[in-house]
């Protein structure tokens, strides 16, 4: 088990990418949440097995149809213990 900071840049807000991103990582059974930054960007708490953020990760290089990704930027992060689901904030 993992979990993992990813920060998305570029056109990332306005575009469904929270709500894409969500939908994603229920089906890879990824726990976490996703939010908008102030600076523009998309901030994703993801925690899963190595092979589901991978996936995970790899979408979020496009995201989805109408963003245009700059750049992914990822941290290790502690795991959270019983964490069960993937959630929008806002």
């Amino acid at each position: 088990m993992k979990r993992v900071a990813i920060t998305v840049t570029g056109k990332v807000q306005g575009v469904g990418f929270r709500a894409a991103t969500s939908s994603v990582a229920r089906q890879l059974n990824v726990t976490g949440y996703v939010v908008n930054q102030d600076n523009g960007s998309v901030l994703i708490e993801a925690q899963s097995d190595h092979q589901n953020l991978d996936s995970l990760l790899e979408w979020c290089k496009a995201g989805p149809k109408y963003a245009k990704v700059k750049g992914t930027l990822v941290r290790d992060l502690e795991t959270i213990p019983g964490e069960q689901s993937f959630e929008i904030k806002r």
